[in-house]
């Protein structure tokens, strides 16, 4: 068996194009353009290049856009009245404040001062909760990313085991809950593996769909995968510079290997990465359509 690609960036192309029309008909029938500020503090190349990625599609897709540069030096007080301003700006719904952010500056107090309907990361406390109990309307994006994955393609959680390693914030905690809720493309029975497991293998063995996100290369290898499984690599591991000079990437399973025994699998690069932002964009547009009253699924 050789496992069928998951492709993200073919899947983020899709979801774009149905967010471009859909951007495009709010335009014509509501007056209503979907509004993205992204606030960069410093320039830490890594975060320059999201965001600038972040504003081109934004721009693409027909966002009023706005990407709010700051010094690596502005006060926290003043970081906060930034996002103060952005909250009561009607044409602005929704705030992504790039992340890492400077020592000096308390990460949680900017995240949990953004207003949660403005939220489109899905990383306020109070979007965190209605996650937890069925109720979301943000969900963080790359677990959502994942989620379309296996929607569109054709993957039934219903019933299913899906293991999940890593425990973060950002992926491992939100994706397992996602998939667990008693809801349609969910229903899952989920389990949670992580640096204190002590048989990560007895787990994922057990798994129909395998989500990895332990950011260590090849966490996962052949003899760790059963025959048939989906497998979601969600690392993204820099192991080397080809001759290009280019950074080399690897994912946190043995790909090679894993894609023999795999009925399903994403690649790295070109996997979950694509979709984050497109999910960010979809955020972005169900926030400007709860903000006009329009009815969300």
């Amino acid at each position: 068996m050789t496992a069928k690609i998951i492709s993200g960036t073919e899947i983020a192309a899709q979801i774009r194009e149905e967010l471009k029309t859909e951007v495009a008909m709010l335009k014509a029938n509501n007056n209503i353009q979907p509004g993205l500020v992204t606030v960069l503090v410093g320039k830490n190349p890594a975060s320059v290049s999201y965001v600038t990625a972040k504003g081109r599609t934004a721009h693409e897709l027909g966002f009023y856009s706005i990407q709010d540069d700051q010094p690596e030096t502005i006060a926290q007080d003043d970081l906060l009245k930034l996002i103060k301003n952005y909250n009561e700006d009607p044409r602005i719904h929704g705030i992504l404040v790039q992340l890492p952010l400077p020592v000096h500056i308390n990460e949680n107090k900017v995240l949990y001062a953004i207003d949660p309907d403005k939220d489109v990361d899905g990383f306020h406390p109070v979007n965190v909760g209605k996650l937890m109990i069925g109720e979301g309307r943000f969900y963080p994006c790359t677990p959502y990313g994942i989620q379309q994955m296996l929607i569109r393609s054709g993957v039934n959680t219903d019933g299913a085991e899906v293991v999940v390693v890593g425990r973060s914030n950002i992926v491992g905690k939100p994706i397992g809950m996602m998939l667990i809720q008693k809801a349609k493309d969910a229903n899952a029975t989920v389990t949670f593996c992580h640096t204190r497991t002590k048989d990560i293998k007895a787990h994922t063995l057990r798994a129909d769909v395998l989500i990895v996100a332990a950011g260590k290369p090849n966490a996962i290898t052949a003899d760790m995968v059963k025959e048939g499984c989906v497998v979601i690599d969600v690392g993204v591991n820099r192991i080397g510079v080809t001759p290009e000079g280019k950074a080399k990437l690897a994912g946190d399973v043995d790909f090679a290997a894993v894609k023999e025994k795999a009925s399903m699998i994403t690649p790295v690069p070109g996997g979950v990465g694509p979709m984050t932002i497109t999910m960010l964009m979809l955020n972005t547009v169900r926030a400007a359509k709860i903000a006009a009253g329009i009815a969300v699924d």
